[in-house]
């Protein structure tokens, strides 16, 4: 008689006849479909993403409307060569913030709806 551990596992019970399973092909297959899936749905997703976030940063010029990833609203005003910008959050007021502080996501937010207004 199988018990629970034995169904999980795959693998006969001790000691009986050799019935069904899937044996170490099937196995193999299977973890191979699971290293295939993760990939598919996990890995695949998050590396686009991330190459589309660098080259947005890549593209960003001077008078570009962008929102940081802590939610700061500025104008580029500046792009300096060690991998930072000065934007402009309020008339004279100026930060200095990392190239990728500056949140894809919102920032293509706020100009669609500053677009539809």
């Amino acid at each position: 008689m199988y018990n629970l551990l034995n169904v999980f596992l795959m693998t006969p019970p001790a000691g009986g006849a050799q019935g069904g399973g899937m044996g170490s092909m099937g196995t193999l297959l299977f973890f191979g479909g699971m290293i295939l899936v993760m990939w598919l749905f996990m890995i695949r997703p998050q590396t686009k993403k991330a190459k589309a976030q660098k080259q947005f940063i890549d593209n960003l010029r001077e008078g570009d409307k962008i929102v940081t990833i802590a939610g700061i609203h500025g104008k580029v005003k500046k792009i300096n060569d060690n991998n930072t910008l000065q934007i402009e959050v309020s008339p004279g007021t100026f930060f200095t913030v990392e190239r990728s502080a500056v949140s894809m996501e919102y920032t293509t937010a706020v100009n669609k709806a500053a677009e539809t207004k």
